[in-house]
């Protein structure tokens, strides 16, 4: 494809997410995190799933339903294996309808063993939790229509179920896979509206210090590309910052932040490479600058990668708040 016959760049959006401790009015103070959100002006407002000390994310939507008014609310992402894809089609349509069309919902194969364990939920093998997650994409891609869905798959049997109430999204509300795998990158291109890539872990769960360079992650949108065939300029991609450090000297931040990891890297990242600066300063999950460098380097990202959804954690929200009015509209 020729520069002139490459589509236009999307448009960036923003989204925040917070887990909201459930203790000690923690679930409340995670709706005014919400509201916060959407008064700083992202895009959206997302939901993890665990089992831990934290508001259950189908309730939680609920509320934030009715607690906000524009912003649009989803999970990143639900584990497949807590909830039965017809069950978890009828929340999400409901909230959706709540909501006023506001739902993208984020689904995911599951990652953490202890909390299956925990739960007495059975943990199944990469293979079997990805197969599983295909057949569910597959159900809530019909059921989410409001259709009536007769599928007859190796984990899940729907028998002439239709689709209800009827989402206020057409045709359906959008659906979100994360993953950092080829596996799960593949399965992603197939069925997903929006794919949130996350650097590939070991079979550990570890995050892989290599997966969160430029190349790697320009490589990871190769392997989308290929897979999605005719079908990829249509899937939007997204992507977290996990560190933000506004600062008017990006490379002795860099240098300080490679000095403070050699000291010791967080127990869930495998350093299975040692980073320069340079790729410190180029890579898509690490912000360091001036709000207008670091505009300038999410420019950079949508450029190499054609990604444009960026996520934002919680306790980065108010700090990356003033680089939106700069890309909003881009």
């Amino acid at each position: 494809m020729s520069s002139a016959d490459a589509p236009a760049p999307r448009k960036f959006r923003f989204a925040a997410g917070g887990e909201g401790n459930a203790e000690e009015g923690g679930a409340r103070r995670f709706v005014k995190l919400a509201q916060k959100a959407e008064e700083l002006g992202y895009d959206s407002f997302m939901i993890p799933d665990h089992l831990g000390n934290q508001v259950g994310p189908i309730a939680a939507l609920g509320a934030l339903a009715v607690a906000t008014d524009k912003i649009r609310i989803g999970t990143a992402v639900l584990a497949n294996g807590f909830r039965h894809p017809a069950v978890l089609a009828k929340d999400a349509a409901t909230i959706d309808v709540l909501s006023g069309g506001r739902l993208e919902l984020g689904i995911g194969a599951g990652w953490m063993k202890e909390e299956f364990d925990k739960g007495g939920i059975t943990y199944d093998s990469p293979g079997v939790r990805i197969a599983k997650l295909a057949e569910t994409l597959e159900i809530l891609d019909t059921l989410l229509r409001g259709q009536e869905c007769n599928f007859q798959g190796e984990y899940y049997q729907i028998n002439g179920l239709k689709g209800s109430p009827r989402p206020r999204q057409g045709p359906r509300p959008p659906i979100v896979v994360g993953g950092g795998g080829p596996k799960m990158l593949a399965l992603a291109a197939k069925y997903a509206d929006i794919i949130s890539l996350a650097p590939p872990s070991n079979k550990d769960g570890k995050m892989l210090l290599s997966g969160i360079t430029m190349e790697a992650t320009a490589a990871r949108v190769e392997r989308i590309r290929e897979a999605a065939g005719d079908r990829f300029d249509d899937i939007e991609l997204n992507w977290t910052i996990t560190t933000i450090m506004p600062t008017d000297d990006r490379e002795a931040m860099a240098e300080m932040a490679l000095a403070a990891l050699d000291n010791g890297y967080p127990p869930n990242i495998e350093v299975d490479v040692k980073l320069t600066v340079e790729q410190i300063l180029n890579s898509p999950y690490l912000a360091f600058g001036s709000y207008e460098e670091i505009a300038d380097q999410i420019r950079s990202v949508r450029e190499k990668t054609s990604m444009s959804y960026v996520g934002i954690f919680p306790t980065q929200m108010e700090a990356f708040a003033p680089v939106i009015p700069l890309l909003k509209g881009e």
